[in-house]
């Protein structure tokens, strides 16, 4: 789905093409569309969220450093043009499928964390980083969590189906949906930040 903002005398509309489009796919109705845009309007006032703005939402969604350490990999699920900001239209459309989407379109949002560069394929390195940056939540939930070193080892061994050093959307969904270990305590931590506070 792509929804372009329009905009009037340079302050942003929702054109009614974007209504209908958000109506149709968030199963939410014209007037509540309405009231989303005009409460995302009047704290960014010019359309976008800045990554400043991102963090005061995030703060609130996952207090204390771990937060922090998540909220740049959030971001870039959110900004699908990857321009540096969140428009209304991108961050409705993160909001339905992670309130409402099928399992296929939530994983495919949340391989976007992992794929640091946007190149479509997670590398072990980037598997680290996230695993890195994730421990603290994991190690919240459960003291007894491996050590995050052999976490994604294990998660990329997993995943890598072919085993030619890169997961590709579909290993990752694959693995995810057939419930394999650690995959599944992976995704099911990221899900978790979206649907935890809504």
């Amino acid at each position: 789905v792509r929804v372009k903002m329009g905009s009037k005398n340079g302050k942003p509309v929702l054109r009614e093409q974007d209504i209908a489009l958000l109506c149709k796919s968030s199963g939410l109705d014209e007037a509540q569309v309405k009231e989303a845009f005009d409460g995302f309007i009047a704290e960014h006032p010019n359309g976008k969220m800045k990554p400043k703005d991102f963090k005061e939402i995030i703060t609130k969604a996952l207090p204390g450093k771990d937060g922090a350490k998540m909220e740049k990999h959030v971001f870039r699920i959110y900004d699908s043009n990857n321009d540096g900001y969140i428009d209304f239209a991108e961050f409705m459309i993160i909001y339905i499928v992670m309130s409402d989407g099928s399992p296929e379109e939530v994983l495919a949002k949340i391989f976007r964390i992992y794929d640091l560069n946007s190149d479509g394929a997670i590398t072990k390195k980037e598997m680290k980083k996230i695993v890195k940056d994730m421990y603290g939540l994991l190690k919240s939930d459960n003291s007894n969590v491996a050590a995050e070193a052999l976490i994604a080892k294990n998660a990329h061994a997993e995943m890598d189906k072919d085993m030619d050093g890169k997961i590709t959307l579909e290993e990752f969904s694959t693995a995810c949906m057939g419930q394999e270990e650690i995959s599944k305590m992976l995704t099911l931590k990221l899900v978790d930040i979206f649907v935890e506070d809504q």
